[in-house]
């Protein structure tokens, strides 16, 4: 029996060498947010719950509709307003986490992923992730049914170019593109 084939499938791998900036982590954010079911009730959750406590106010109050639309304007704005600072809050303290690692080298093969920074190391298994999503410029993994496990992969940081190609289909191999 042959198993060179299969061990040279199993062993397939791709290194990425990248430091996470802020922009990556905004990006890793908005992943989350318009992809997953967390994410979008998140996004929804604050507008409507500034919102409809104005509308409902001015409806009992008897208030000429003039008044109830400029609420309503006034609330989805300040919830929009919200959930935009919400988002920005949340990459800059993913940020403040990962500034701390510094240079990472992250090798990701058919068993999971292995990073190394400067500061820590980490291995995690495709069981951890469940989803994953391709942007431009990164690939983010997702896990847990709230989306609460987040990786991030910046394609600038491929060793070699083919390095994408291949995360790519490890990723399809192992999790389901969202």
């Amino acid at each position: 029996m042959n198993t060179d084939g299969d061990h040279a499938q199993r062993t397939e791998q791709a290194a990425f060498v990248y430091e996470l900036t802020l922009a990556d982590l905004q990006g890793v954010v908005r992943v989350r947010a318009r992809r997953t079911g967390a994410g979008r009730v998140e996004t929804l959750l604050l507008p409507l719950a500034t919102t409809a406590p104005v509308v409902v106010f001015a409806l009992f109050r008897g208030l000429l509709p003039v008044a109830v639309v400029t609420g309503a304007v006034l609330g989805l704005g300040a919830g929009v307003l919200g959930v935009v600072r919400s988002r920005r809050g949340m990459a800059r303290r993913l940020h403040a986490v990962w500034a701390s690692y510094g240079q990472c080298r992250t090798v990701v093969d058919d068993r999971g992923a292995a990073t190394t920074g400067e500061t820590m190391s980490y291995t995690a298994d495709w069981k951890l992730f469940t989803h994953y999503a391709e942007t431009p410029d990164l690939f983010v993994l997702l896990g847990g049914p709230r989306a609460s496990c987040l990786a991030a992969v910046p394609k600038r940081g491929a060793e070699e170019p083919a390095d994408i190609d291949r995360l790519r289909a490890i990723l399809d191999a192992n999790l389901r593109r969202i």
